[in-house]
């Protein structure tokens, strides 16, 4: 079983190339991030003519998540995070399918740093943490898959001194995501990979996918009965360098059998 995870960066002007990954690959779950629109927008359609059900948050202009399923119907668990009432933004939803519970997440990018949008990452974080544990407490196997715009290792990013003062590499973000991990969830990718060198993200500016200066913010979290299941990872990096393309590469791994 294949779960992959692709910040698409605007499904409306990507669609062409997202119908053209699911054909060409398959995934038995897709979770999107950074879908940009609101949810009678969404172009549920074009996934059921490919055989895909879908469930998404959607919200105008930027954000917005979705899971779809080949050739089922995700049943929705979870819409946004608890602990901020407040928050409007749609980067959080929750689904059963194929016999496994599926996140997909799009984690606040934090920049500029330090200030109010760092806070808010941070906080988001937080919230992540505890609803993974409530995940994990029910003894399910689960993904929790999505751009968590955190480069958690040295290894994971062509260039340390050209990202030392993102956030994405701040030691707070970095200390947040292992909170999760020692909480009992498998970074899949690095796991298969402890070597790094594996990107999912080139920027559009400075020629950065030409010069393969990128690095690894796509992250497919296992809880332990997931994690014994484990049989393979991939970024589909050959969609990254087609016309029109996201930022961001498909990021994928394979579960043994079928749910």
């Amino acid at each position: 079983m294949r779960i992959a995870s692709y910040n698409i960066n605007g499904i409306k002007a990507r669609l062409p190339r997202l119908l053209e990954w699911l054909e060409e690959t398959r995934p038995h779950v897709a979770c999107l991030q950074e879908i940009k629109t609101q949810d009678e927008g969404f172009p549920a359609s074009e996934f059921e003519r490919l055989g895909y059900g879908a469930i998404w948050h959607g919200q105008k202009g930027f954000n917005g998540v979705a899971i779809l399923a080949r050739d089922a119907q995700p049943v929705e668990v979870v819409r946004g995070l608890e602990g901020e009432p407040e928050d409007e933004h749609s980067r959080y939803i929750e689904a059963d399918v194929h016999g496994l519970r599926v996140a997909c997440i799009y984690l606040p990018n934090g920049n500029p740093q330090p200030g109010p949008k760092f806070d808010y990452k941070l906080r988001w974080m937080e919230r992540l943490r505890k609803r993974a544990a409530q995940i994990l407490a029910e003894e399910v196997p689960a993904v929790l898959a999505g751009d968590y715009n955190v480069i958690p290792r040295d290894n994971d990013v062509y260039s340390v001194r050209a990202m030392a003062n993102d956030a994405l590499m701040q030691p707070e973000s970095r200390a947040a995501y292992r909170s999760i991990l020692a909480d009992g969830w498998t970074d899949a990718i690095g796991t298969l990979c402890p070597g790094g060198g594996v990107w999912t993200y080139w920027d559009y500016q400075a020629g950065a996918w030409q010069r393969d200066h990128g690095f690894r913010i796509d992250h497919l979290l296992l809880s332990p009965s997931a994690a014994d299941r484990l049989s393979a990872i991939g970024v589909d990096k050959d969609h990254r360098g087609r016309e029109k393309a996201s930022d961001h590469a498909p990021t994928w791994v394979e579960l043994r059998g079928q749910g």
